[in-house]
């Protein structure tokens, strides 16, 4: 068995790339919160909520802009 103490451990991406992660996550999160809601307490009442502008168009929007960021995360060179 090879001694491998000395070898020297480093991490795929750099801290750069993980602050995006981190903001990417962010954006995916709020975007999600912004989905949840709008249902109705009583099954045989329709709530207009549930087509409020911030569920079809905000919502959405903040996730892909996420999925971009973490994209972006993913693909940025940790050197530079």
């Amino acid at each position: 068995m090879k001694n491998e103490a000395n070898s020297n451990q480093t991490f795929l991406f750099g801290k750069k790339n993980y602050v995006f992660m981190l903001i990417g996550i962010a954006f995916i999160a709020i975007g999600f919160i912004f989905m949840a809601g709008g249902g109705s307490d009583d099954p045989n009442v329709f709530n207009e909520e549930i087509y409020n502008w911030q569920r079809i168009r905000l919502a959405p929007t903040l996730v892909i802009i996420g999925l971009g960021v973490e994209i972006y995360a993913i693909l940025a060179d940790p050197k530079k």
